[in-house]
């Protein structure tokens, strides 16, 4: 079954997982897009709980009976040979001698690693070969080859004055400049800019610096006056040429590191045009002439548009095209955006405090344009609304002190009489002089992207906009590049880059399905998932976790109590059925309660719940939620309570869910307690069997990591790293997971090494892999003897190179603690 899961470009989130457990992390605009293939499966998401696996104590790693000799030092010596080997060049030169840094001295004398001073010291491991399991077929991938240019492309610095930091006035200056100037003095070339300090040429220019000066006229108004000009000085410099050379190179495989900066070139040639035509949002670009215009609530719409990026492939240059949407605030009459985002109607009465505050801290900064003058539209940037109706507002009209009306001063001057006096006006300008507009004669300027947080309503109709079957994906996909007529751009004429039309094939094997295991006391003891499907009717749990004490809150009013206890009581039959030690009756029957005071709710049961366990030293294990459909922060906030606050397990289950009454519902959340409370569901039967290859064969522990960063808006927020790791082997199928919060936006996590200055011991390794790796060992008793780490990535390309330097020396500091822990035992 092909993928459905389109590309919302405003938060890019998976439909949220109502049958309970963990909901999805937000992930912002910007990251990586990878290859979209039209046969692959729904991504999953796997969710694994924060507080377990967090193990302390001493390190204990040492060489072991069967640990190889201590390799060399830097950074390959301590990697594991077979990983060494596959990263060290295979027919290497001659031994040159090096002059050794200062500061690689000093790393050597102290035992830690230093991080080289290029990229270029670390080289990454090749692929081994091709695959040969599984059953041969041919996929479409929604990339379109692109024909490397053979132009000697130059570089030029460009500094505009005064400076402006917007990108539209920018590139409205240079376009000017080259409709004036590219015969005479830019030889003819039609150039490619960035929107900031470089313009590129396909050919040299006929000087090395030029100064000119431009002159931009505001758009007109309709008022007939006279418009606005602004001057400003742009001055070109040649700057270096663009190596396509080495670009050609490394398609071939004959260069080991991509130029970042001719991949750079050719992606801004190829966004100069649709950077023109629609509204560029990061590598995106939306209009409303792209598709369907589909409305989100509370005044904003969803606009169609693409995604686009040049990347370097095996099967050689190829343009990335794929489908995206996000949220733009609609175009309508003000008073009709403020009911829309009130839900209410306002066109007869007052605003309320709340109501006023709401629709100021909406409209903060929205462009909107007068209605009342006629064919005269002239825009204005919103700053506040005032906290007087426009019928008590006035404002001195000269420096004598007189004084006039709103009302009066629009209709003596317009001849426009006020219908809703009893509403606020817009203040427009500063705050010093601030204007005043009444909402009726203001209209939302068109083409503003929604750049604040979403609800949860919102999500759901962005996500149903773009989730798409995959035939319908690959239709819209190729109809796009048609429409963007790539062989008719004249930027990509004039650098010689010509697009194939036609969606790449690409060679690919569907995989044999794992066998998984059962629990002996089922009466399947395994199973072979058929075209990625299966079930637990006849089967236990490999693992079955222990519920010994529960309660159920009930936060969703149309659910009776009667429902609810009918609900908990089938539930944890299904648990007991599939292989559980669960507890059929709660601590406490199910209580009702109001979603807007969760946490006093959820304490007050908790206590109630401890009175009765704390005298027997019992723990509360489980605590179920039922929430309502449409929960808004009832989610986000019933998880914080439980799990910073009192410490306890949560499931939550949605009120479509109770009402179905349904086995495979009932099933589906019995294995997500299970993983919940330290149970396994399945394992592989080839890592029983010790066939994983790179696995199994020795103590391996298994890595995951990735950062969450706040949301466009928020700009104090933290960001948030997570490292999981799994705690079995050889199943690998229970994992232990670690948060910690960090700089905003920085996507490298900090927290993964880390060392502390103890007043008795010295210098004391910690951090995150380190606890992992510790709890390991713990669980396991063994120490793992090979690392496996799984990044997600959101960092830019030319960053991929820098991280993975930083990271792979951070990653190799915790093994020296470890050894020398081992060493004096």
């Amino acid at each position: 079954m092909g993928s459905r899961r389109g590309r919302p470009q405003q938060q890019q989130y998976p439909p949220p997982a109502r049958g309970g457990g963990r909901g999805p992390i937000p992930q912002q605009q910007g990251g990586g897009r990878g290859t979209q293939g039209f046969t692959a499966a729904p991504p999953q998401h796997p969710r694994h709980d924060a507080a377990a696996g967090r193990g302390r104590g001493r390190a204990a790693r040492g060489d072991g009976p069967s640990s190889p000799a201590p390799a060399a030092a830097g950074p390959l010596g301590r990697l594991p040979p077979e990983l060494r080997q596959a990263m060290e060049d295979p027919s290497p030169p001659p031994a040159q001698p090096v002059p050794v840094p200062a500061q690689a001295e000093a790393a050597a004398a102290t035992g830690q690693a230093a991080i080289p001073a290029s990229s270029k010291a670390i080289r990454f491991p090749l692929r081994p070969g091709k695959g040969s399991a599984g059953t041969r077929c041919l996929v479409k991938a929604n990339h379109f080859i692109a024909q490397l240019p053979d132009k000697d492309l130059h570089h030029y610095h460009v500094s505009i004055t005064p400076e402006v930091t917007s990108r539209v006035v920018n590139r409205a200056v240079i376009h000017e400049l080259v409709n004036l100037h590219r015969a005479a003095y830019l030889g003819g070339r039609l150039p490619a800019y960035d929107g900031r300090k470089s313009l590129y040429t396909a050919g040299p220019l006929p000087f090395a610096s030029k100064e000119f000066q431009i002159t931009l006229l505001d758009d007109d108004d309709g008022s007939g006056a006279q418009r606005r000009q602004r001057n400003f000085k742009v001055v070109i410099k040649f700057a270096a040429r663009a190596d396509l050379h080495r670009l050609g190179m490394f398609l071939a495989g004959r260069h080991a590191e991509a130029p970042q900066e001719a991949l750079q070139v050719l992606d801004i040639v190829l966004r100069e045009l649709p950077s023109a035509r629609y509204a560029p949002f990061g590598r995106s670009f939306f209009s409303p002439d792209l598709g369907r215009r589909q409305p989100l609530g509370d005044g904003l719409e969803s606009w169609r548009g693409f995604y686009q990026s040049i990347r370097p492939t095996q099967m050689g240059l190829s343009l990335n095209i794929d489908m995206s949407a996000t949220a733009f605030i609609e175009p309508l009459p003000v008073i009709d955006y403020a009911a829309q985002l009130l839900r209410s109607d306002i066109h007869s009465r007052p605003l309320s405090d709340a109501e006023r505050v709401k629709i100021k801290k909406a409209l903060r900064g929205v462009k909107v344009e007068v209605t009342h003058r006629g064919n005269m539209r002239r825009k204005y940037r919103i700053s506040g609304l005032t906290t007087q109706a426009t019928r008590e507002l006035t404002f001195p009209v000269d420096e004598g002190g007189t004084v006039k009306s709103v009302v009066q001063y629009f209709q003596e001057t317009y001849g426009f009489a006020i219908q809703h006096t009893y509403l606020p006006c817009l203040q427009v300008g500063n705050q010093q002089r601030p204007n005043y507009l009444p909402m009726e004669v203001c209209k939302i300027v068109e083409g503003q992207r929604y750049s604040k947080r979403l609800n949860q309503n919102q999500i759901r109709a962005l996500l149903d906009e773009t989730c798409q079957y995959p035939r319908d994906r690959e239709r819209d996909i190729t109809q796009m590049v048609k429409h963007n007529a790539y062989q008719e751009d004249p930027y990509a004429k004039e650098f010689g880059i010509k697009i194939s039309d036609r969606l790449a094939s690409v060679d690919a094997r569907i995989l044999p399905a794992p066998r998984l295991k059962y629990n002996e006391t089922g009466r399947e003891k395994d199973c072979l998932p058929r075209v990625g499907q299966w079930n637990m009717m006849n089967k236990k749990m490999v693992n079955g976790g222990k519920v010994r004490s529960w309660m159920c809150v009930n936060f969703a009013r149309n659910v009776p109590d009667k429902l609810a206890r009918d609900f908990c009581h089938q539930l944890a039959q299904m648990c007991q059925d599939s292989g559980m030690d669960f507890a059929l009756e709660p601590v406490l029957p199910p209580m009702s309660a109001r979603p807007d005071q969760v946490e006093r709710a959820l304490k007050a049961r908790y206590h109630e719940a401890m009175n009765i366990l704390g005298p027997q030293r019992r723990e509360l294990d489980l605590l179920i939620g039922i929430l309502p459909d449409n929960n808004g922060s009832l989610y986000g906030d019933l998880k914080r309570v439980c799990e910073i606050d009192l410490g306890i397990v949560s499931q939550c289950c949605c009120t479509k869910q109770v009402f179905k009454l349904n086995k495979q519902i009932y099933a589906n959340i019995a294995l997500k307690i299970n993983v919940k409370v330290g149970g396994r569901n399945t394992v592989l039967v080839d890592a029983l069997s010790r066939r994983i290859p790179l696995v199994t064969d020795r103590p391996t522990i298994i890595f995951g990591a990735d950062v969450t960063h706040p949301h466009p808006g928020e700009d104090s927020s933290p960001s948030i790293a997570a490292v999981v790791a799994s705690q079995d082997w050889p199943e690998v199928t229970r994992y232990a997971g670690l948060v910690s919060a960090q700089a905003h936006r920085q996507e490298l996590i900090e927290d993964l090494y880390k060392v502390r200055q103890d007043p008795q011991k010295g210098p004391v390794s910690s951090g995150m892999i380190r606890e992992l790796l510790i709890s390991f060992k713990k669980s396991t008793g063994e120490k793992p003897q090979r690392i496996i780490f799984y990044r997600g990535m959101a960092l830019a390309r030319a960053s991929f190179t820098k991280f993975c330097c930083l990271n792979s020396m951070r990653s190799e500091k915790p093994v020296l603690p470890w050894r020398q822990t081992t060493n004096h035992r």
